[in-house]
C-alpha cells in the first residue's frame, strides 16, 4: 500500500504541471488495476495499512474518479483559476482517501476520515459557483463535525475497554442495555451523516449545487462511500445490538428513500436532482449493511461502486451543459437533443444506468439487496417497490425534460462535444456496464 501513497505524494510535487499530474493519475489507476490479488484476506500489509476486497474496490474507485476529475476540470486550467493549487488539493484529498480505505486502525481511520473534509471544503469554497457556497461549506462542516466528535470519544473508550484499536482485534460487544445503545448511536452517527441517511441529508444537495464539477464528482463518487465503508468496519463491533435495531434503520431508509424520490420529481436544478437521487441510492446501501447477511453486504458494495461511476458521470454531463448554457435549470435546458445531438446518447446511457437497467452494476446490486431485504422481512417489499418505481420515474423525467422540447431562442451555436468530454463519459460508462461480466471480483464470491 505504501508504494501507492508514495506515488501520490510524488504527484503532489508535480502539481504545477497539469498534464503530468493527469498522466500520473492514469498510471496510478493502471497500477492499482494490476494489483488485484483477489481473495478474502488482507494483503499489502504494513504500517497499519492493508487492503481486503472492499478496500481494494474503493481505493481503485477513488483513483479512477480522481483521474476523470482532472480530465473534466479542463476549464480551471484554461481560465487560469489557480490550476496548480486545484491539482494539489485534489491529490491531498486522494491521499486522505487512500489512508481511510486502507487503515487497519480505527484511530488512523478516524483521522483520515476527518482529514478528507478539509480539501473538500477548500474545493467548494475556492472553485464553487455561487456566493451561497459559503453556507454550503459551513453546513457540510457542522453536520459532519458535530456528529463525529462522539465517534472519537467512542473509539477512545473502545481502546480503554479492549486495549486495542486494531480492526478485528477489538473484542465484540454482547450487551444490549441502554448505555450500550447510547455508545452504539454515538459511534455510527458520523457514518450515517456521511452516507447520508434520510434526515441527515440536508447538507448534501447544498454542497453539490454549489461545488465545482470536481467537488460534485468526488462527493458523489467516493466521499459518500466513506460512510458505507465506515459502517462495514464498525458494525461488526456492535453486531448484537445492531441486529436488534435493524428494523429502525431499514424503516427510515425505505420510507425516506421513497420521499426523496418523490422530491426528485419536482426538482428543476439538474445538479440538485442528481444529488437527491444519491440519497435514495444510499438508503438502499444502508438497508443492506444493517441486516447482516452476505447478499446485503455484497449488494451494498456493488451499489456503492455502480453509484460512484454513474452519479459522477451524470454530474459531469450536467457540468458540460452548464459550461455551454450558463444554467443548470431544466426549464431552460430543454431540447438538448437538437442543440447537442452527440450528447443525447450519453444522457440516455447514464440515465438508464441510474435507474438500474441491465447490464449496469446498479442492477446487480439492487437484485442482491432486494433478495436480502425480502428474505429479512416480507413487509419491506412495499418500500422496495415504491423506491424502484420512483427511481425509474425521476431518471426518465430528467432525461425526457432535458433532451426533448423546444430549445431556448437565446442560444446561437456551440460545440456538440469535444473528444475529451466523450472520453470522460466513456470511462464512466464502460466500467459501470462491463464489470458485471466479472461478478466474482466485486461480490467476493
Amino acid at each position: 500500500m505504501l508504494k501507492f501513497l508514495l506515488f501520490t505524494v510524488m504527484l503532489m510535487k508535480l502539481s504545477k504541471n497539469w498534464s503530468l499530474a493527469q498522466y500520473g493519475l492514469g498510471i496510478l489507476s493502471f497500477m492499482l488495476g494490476l494489483n488485484c490479488f483477489h481473495n478474502m484476506h488482507m494483503y499489502n500489509l504494513g504500517f497499519n495499512l492493508g487492503m481486503d476486497y472492499v478496500s481494494y474496490i474503493l481505493i481503485y474507485l477513488s483513483a479512477w474518479i480522481m483521474f476523470l476529475i482532472i480530465i473534466s476540470s479542463e476549464k480551471v486550467k484554461s481560465t487560469g483559476k489557480f490550476s496548480s493549487l486545484f491539482v494539489l488539493v485534489n491529490l491531498v484529498l486522494l491521499f486522505s482517501l487512500f489512508i481511510s480505505f486502507s487503515s487497519l486502525n480505527y484511530l488512523l481511520f478516524y483521522v483520515s476520515f476527518e482529514m478528507s473534509l478539509i480539501p473538500t471544503i477548500i474545493l467548494i469554497l475556492g472553485w464553487g459557483y455561487q456566493p451561497e457556497r459559503i453556507q454550503a461549506g459551513v453546513y457540510m462542516l457542522f453536520y459532519t463535525l458535530s456528529l463525529s466528535l462522539p465517534l472519537l470519544g467512542s473509539l477512545l473508550y473502545i481502546y480503554y475497554t479492549s486495549g486495542s484499536l486494531t480492526m478485528e482485534l477489538s473484542k465484540k460487544l454482547l450487551n444490549t442495555d441502554y448505555l450500550t445503545f447510547v455508545w452504539y448511536l454515538s459511534t455510527i452517527m458520523a457514518f450515517l451523516v456521511k452516507l447520508p441517511m434520510y434526515m441527515f441529508h440536508l447538507w448534501l444537495p447544498k454542497a453539490h449545487v454549489e461545488a465545482p464539477v470536481a467537488g460534485s464528482m468526488i462527493l458523489a463518487g467516493v466521499l459518500l462511500k466513506l460512510g458505507g465503508y465506515g459502517l462495514i468496519r464498525i458494525l461488526v463491533f456492535f453486531q448484537k445490538i445492531s441486529l436488534s435495531f435493524s428494523w429502525l434503520w431499514v424503516s427510515i431508509s425505505l420510507v425516506g428513500g421513497t420521499l426523496i424520490s418523490l422530491l426528485c420529481l419536482r426538482q428543476v436544478d439538474m445538479k440538485s436532482l442528481i444529488a437527491y437521487s444519491s440519497v435514495a441510492h444510499m438508503s438502499l446501501v444502508l438497508c443492506g449493511l444493517v441486516i447482516f447477511n452476505w447478499w446485503g453486504l455484497m449488494g451494498a458494495v456493488v451499489i456503492m461502486l455502480g453509484h460512484g461511476l454513474c452519479s459522477s458521470g451524470l454530474f459531469c454531463l450536467a457540468n458540460m451543459v452548464y459550461e455551454r448554457l450558463g444554467s443548470r435549470s431544466l426549464l431552460i435546458n430543454k431540447g438538448l437533443l437538437n442543440f447537442m445531438p452527440s450528447m443525447g446518447l450519453w444522457w440516455f446511457l447514464l440515465s438508464v444506468g441510474n435507474m438500474a437497467a441491465p447490464p449496469s452494476l446498479n442492477l446487480l446490486g439492487e437484485i442482491s439487496l432486494i433478495m436480502s431485504l425480502v428474505s429479512w422481512s416480507k413487509l419491506s417489499m412495499w418500500g422496495i417497490m415504491f423506491l424502484s418505481f420512483f427511481s425509474a420515474s425521476y431518471s426518465l423525467y430528467m432525461y425526457s425534460l432535458s433532451q426533448h422540447g423546444s430549445f431556448s431562442n437565446s442560444l446561437y451555436s456551440c460545440s456538440s462535444g469535444k473528444v475529451r468530454e466523450f472520453m470522460v463519459l466513456f470511462l464512466h460508462w464502460f466500467p459501470l456496464n462491463v464489470l458485471i461480466l466479472n461478478v466474482s471480483l466485486i461480490s467476493g464470491v
